[in-house]
Order: structure tokens, then C-alpha cells, then sequence
């Protein structure tokens, strides 16, 4: 049964919070268990501060062990300094107060990290998907797992363009999961499109990565918060990932999808400082795609980055940023690549047609960035440049009636049309 709290009008104070972390572990005693808590890197928001000095005050005595391992995904490690800002932890704390305290970067890279739990079969990959795919897919997931009692999520859910919503199971897969679940589920959501799948609570790749979470033997349980800006608890669930996540999503779709009455011209989406290259700055991207009209534009703002991506840059400059059918129609040509790098691509492309005959890829909307990276390179991987010194955001405020959006601190809420919400 989940335990937890929820608001449309308000946040939760620190002392709701302290109270649902207490009543969530007088039902799961952690006395001499070693646990292990998995939560996300930087490019999340949500008050992980809080949170870690709520879980350390309730169970940081009677536990045998409590680490936290960083769900990376495939993004950078993070180094101290970062990890001690992630908590809001001083070096000082770490080497005192805290030094019962373990912190691990998981380490996506190194083949050694992992375990094969299970695999897949083509078989309940056909059912999941409708058809849509048929393929023996390996679950591999971080093995440091093994080494404890009790593993425990917690992390922020908001409309996601691979799953539909983040959060729950998916802080194993791809948090700190192998490469072939990852691969598999990013290109699984790229070809039902990011526009079908985002905002949506129920997918397949959300059953993917449910039915591989469910090889881990290991006991689970999850923090499902529900964020406001970039620190402000609106909700806060507790159960097994999977009651915990059916909650947040829930409060999430109240709070982070904006319905517009008509589709937007122009958008412009300014990325905050936690998106620190276009791998993770595509959500300003992926946020907007259902509420742009046909032949609009969005504009990705963000001065700060002059990185495609510090981990598939070097593939996205040879593949390049293209719609879904333009890579299908030419699969022999691009399967060899990861899978997950071409979704990216895809997603951030947006909806389009790929004529093989001819070689012409059609584009529904133009995607451009104004960041540091030059025009060359933007123009090598079919994207489009805009200097941002150009541009001043202000100018575009208050202009929604030319069709005109700027999007202050993009990249968590989702903007759909009424008409959408209605059916119609």
C-alpha cells in the first residue's frame, strides 16, 4: 500500500516530508540491512538535499550500510564537488557527520560494472509492443545491487519523452542498467514517437522496463516526488516503484503539462544551467513538439552549452539529427550504431517523412540552437544556428497572441493542445 501526500495547491513542508520517510520506515524496519538508495545526477530537479539528510536522520544509525548509487544512465560521472552540491553537503559533513556514507557514480562504461539477470524474449517483446518488435533483448544491470539488503529509489517523475513519465523502475533501466535495455527502449520509444509517447502513464516501453525490473531479486521500494521549479515538493509516494510511480504520475500530469488553446509559430526555450550539453537540453525540444503547428520553429537558448553531447557527440556528428523514417528506411545503413544515440536524434528532430527514393527527409517543424556551439557544426548535424547574442529572451515575453512562447526554465513541462486533452 503506498504511503505518501499529494497537492494541486501547495508544497509539502519538511515536516510532511520527515513524517511520510518515518511512516515508510516503521513499516520497512532497516535495522542492520544494508541499503542502498539509487537517485538521479544533477540534470534532475528536486530538493535531493532534503531528502538525504530525511532518509540518513531516520535510518543512518540503525543500518548496517547506506550508500547511494548516482542513476547516470549514460550521462557524465559526477565528481565531488558535484556530488556534495547534488546533497548540499559540505567536504566537511561528508568527513564527518556523513562518513558512514558512500557515494558511486555508476559506471555505464565499464562492461565489468554489470550482471545478466535475464533476458527478454522476442516472444513477450512481440506481445509488449503490439508487433512492433520481435527481438531477444539481455537485462544486464549494475551488480552492485547484489551487495545489499535493500534498494531504494528516489527521484523526481515528470513527462518523459521515452517513457511516457520518469520515475520508478526506470531509475534501473537505463539509471543503471546495461546497454542493451537502454538501446532497446530509447529506439522502441523513438519509433512510436516522441509525440505519441510523452505524457502518456501507460506504454510499452514503460512494461520493458517494469518486466526487467522485475528479474532484480533483490528488495525494492521508491521515493516518487513530484517537483514544482526546482526544489519544491508537491508530492511525495512511497511503495514498491511501481505503486509509488502510479501515484506520481498521476500528480505529475496535473502539474507539468500546460494546455494551450492553438499551436505555437515560434518557441523559445530557455534551458536552465543543470543542462550542460544537447543530449540532456533536448527537452526544451521534446516539452514543446505537441504544440508547435506545422512549419514552426523551436529555438533551443542556452549560451552556457557549447557540447552536442560529451558522451555521443562523436556519433551524432557522423548520424546526424533526423526524423524517425529517415533512419528506418535506411537501416541497413545506421543499425550498427546505438540505438539510443539515433533515438536522441530522432526525438529531437521531431516528426517527419523520409522518401528513399529520392533521398528528401521532409521535417514538420525546424529545430534550432542558439547556444555556443558554432554554425558549422550545427549545420553538419541538421540542426539549425541562431547566434544567441541576437537574441534577448525579454523580447519575446507577452507575444502569445502572434504565436510567439518563451519558455522560461524549460525542459520539465509539457505543452499540449486542448484539443488533445478533449479528444477532439
Amino acid at each position: 500500500m503506498t504511503i505518501g501526500k499529494g497537492y494541486t495547491d501547495k508544497t509539502l513542508t519538511e515536516a510532511e516530508v520527515r513524517e511520510i520517510v518515518g511512516q515508510a520506515f516503521a513499516r520497512h524496519d532497516m535495522t542492520g540491512k544494508r541499503v542502498l538508495f539509487i537517485t538521479p545526477d544533477a540534470t534532475r530537479s528536486g530538493p535531493m538535499d532534503l531528502m538525504f539528510r530525511a532518509f540518513y536522520d531516520a535510518i543512518g544509525e540503525q543500518a548496517a550500510a547506506l550508500d547511494y548509487l548516482i542513476a547516470l544512465g549514460t550521462h557524465q560521472p559526477m565528481d565531488e564537488a558535484g556530488l556534495n552540491r547534488l546533497f548540499d553537503l559540505t567536504a566537511e559533513e561528508r568527513a564527518t557527520r556523513y562518513a558512514k556514507v558512500r557515494i558511486y557514480n555508476h559506471q555505464w562504461d565499464d562492461p565489468a560494472t554489470f550482471r545478466q539477470i535475464g533476458i527478454l524474449s522476442a516472444a513477450e517483446i512481440g506481445e509488449i509492443t503490439g508487433g512492433l518488435m520481435s527481438m531477444d533483448v539481455p537485462v544486464t544491470v549494475n551488480k552492485m545491487l547484489f551487495d545489499y539488503d535493500q534498494v531504494i529509489v528516489c527521484g523526481p517523475t515528470f513527462p518523459h519523452e521515452v517513457v511516457g513519465f520518469s520515475g520508478g523502475n526506470k531509475y534501473f533501466f537505463p539509471g543503471v542498467a546495461g546497454p542493451e535495455v537502454i538501446n532497446f527502449s530509447h529506439w522502441l520509444g523513438a519509433v512510436i514517437t516522441n509525440w505519441k509517447v510523452i505524457g502518456t502513464k501507460h506504454t510499452p516501453v514503460r512494461e520493458v522496463i517494469n518486466r526487467a525490473a522485475s528479474f532484480i531479486d533483490v528488495p525494492k521500494l521508491c521515493f516518487s516526488m513530484v517537483v514544482k521549479g526546482h526544489h519544491d515538493l508537491v508530492g511525495l509516494y512511497f511503495g514498491t516503484p511501481e505503486e509509488a510511480y502510479d501515484r506520481a504520475s498521476d500528480l505529475s500530469a496535473h502539474h507539468h503539462v500546460v494546455y494551450v488553446p492553438l499551436p505555437f509559430n515560434r518557441v523559445l526555450s530557455v534551458m536552465p544551467d543543470l543542462y550542460d550539453d544537447i543530449w540532456t537540453a533536448a527537452k526544451g525540444m521534446y516539452k514543446m513538439e505537441p504544440a508547435i503547428a506545422d512549419a514552426g520553429e523551436v529555438i533551443i537558448y542556452a549560451p552556457h552549452i557549447d557540447e552536442v553531447s560529451y558522451t555521443h557527440g562523436h556519433i551524432l556528428d557522423q548520424v546526424g539529427y533526423h526524423c524517425r523514417d529517415y533512419f528506418l528506411k535506411q537501416w541497413d545503413r545506421f543499425k550498427d550504431y546505438p540505438w539510443g544515440v539515433l533515438a536522441h536524434a530522432t526525438h529531437l528532430r521531431g516528426v517527419g517523412s523520409y522518401d528513399a527514393e529520392t533521398g528528401e527527409e521532409t521535417l514538420r517543424i525546424g529545430v534550432t540552437l542558439a547556444t555556443g556551439i558554432p554554425r558549422e557544426r550545427c549545420e553538419q548535424i541538421n540542426l539549425g544556428y541562431i547566434d544567441p547574442a541576437t537574441i534577448d529572451p525579454t523580447d519575446w515575453a507577452g507575444r502569445e497572441d502572434e504565436g510567439i512562447l518563451v519558455v522560461p526554465r524549460a525542459g520539465e513541462m509539457l505543452y499540449r493542445l486542448e484539443s488533445e486533452r478533449s479528444g477532439g
